[in-house]
This record gives structure tokens, sequence and C-alpha cells, in this order.
């Protein structure tokens, strides 16, 4: 059975983050969404899977997320829009994710929540996060940017949409 999460209240941390508690609420619809990594010699590899393309690339981003540090450390208090074009799909995942390594890098932030919209070829995403804070963190790597290794986004066998690439770290 899958389990859904409900925020009941939040209470501010002792380090000033938010906590949530939250409560289990059973969920009768299936949902195939999840991110994953893949090995690549000295580099990293990042799948999402979801119903949509930009499920997909929601959870890309995620594993983007998690090649650095455990995406559920990451408080989801600050907003950040990028909007990207490419003439297809497999290059539009390669602009989200490097528009998303410019975004970490450039504002010394972690994500852990995104939101896709993908209209023909142009993507508006939304990332919540947080600066990073090395102690709470613990940041393995630095992410330098996603390649066109590996680089897919198509139908699997069960008809779910997998967007992957390969990140150089």
């Amino acid at each position: 059975m899958l389990v859904a999460r409900r925020r009941l209240e939040t209470k501010k941390g002792c380090c000033g983050c938010e906590r949530s508690r939250t409560s289990r609420i059973p969920m009768t619809k299936v949902t195939n969404t999840r991110w994953e990594h893949f090995a690549h010699e000295a580099d990293m590899g990042v799948r999402g899977v979801g119903v949509t393309p930009a499920e997909a690339f929601e959870q890309a981003a995620l594993a983007l997320t998690a090649v650095v540090t455990d995406p559920s450390t990451v408080t989801p208090s600050e907003l950040i829009e990028i909007t990207c074009g490419a003439p297809d799909q497999e290059l539009l995942l390669v602009d989200w994710l490097n528009a998303l390594v410019y975004e970490m890098a450039t504002r010394n932030m972690l994500f852990g929540r995104f939101e896709v919209g993908i209209n023909g070829r142009r993507l508006h995403g939304k990332a919540w996060g947080e600066r990073v804070d090395v102690a709470r963190h613990r940041p393995a790597v630095e992410v330098k940017g996603a390649t066109y290794t590996a680089l897919s986004v198509s139908l699997d066998e069960n008809h779910n949409w997998v967007a992957q690439c390969v990140v150089d770290v």
C-alpha cells in the first residue's frame, strides 16, 4: 500500500529550520515517480522516472541534489524560478539540470523540491531550497554540470517517462 504524508503543523527547529509533523494517509493511486543514480566511470548518472516528462524532469532534479546531499535534509524555504528552451526534450533536460547547477553554485544553495511545466520546447521550473549548511547538509561533491553522455528522455516498457544523463562531478 502506498502512503502519502500530510503536514499537520510546522515548528521552528533548534537551528532555526522548519520541522513539520506529518501523518500517514493511505493512497490507492499508484505513482511511478522516482529518482535513482547509475554508475558511470568517475562521474554519476542521474535518472528521473515519472508519468509525464515534467515529472521525470522533477525526479532527475532530485537525483541531481542527491549527488550532493540527502534531499530530505534540504528545507524548501526559498523559491527560484528557471525558464529554458531547447530544440528537443533531451537538450531541454541538460539545460534544466545545468540551470540548477548554476543556481546552486552562484547562490550557494541546495534544492529539495521541484515543479516543472513543459510546453513544447520551453520549460518553466520552480526549485525550492536553502543556502548550504555544511554541518547539516554535509555535501559530498560539487556537481560541475550535466553532460550529453547517456542522455535520454523516453518512455520505458511500463509507459513511464525516463529522463537521464551523466553529471560531471
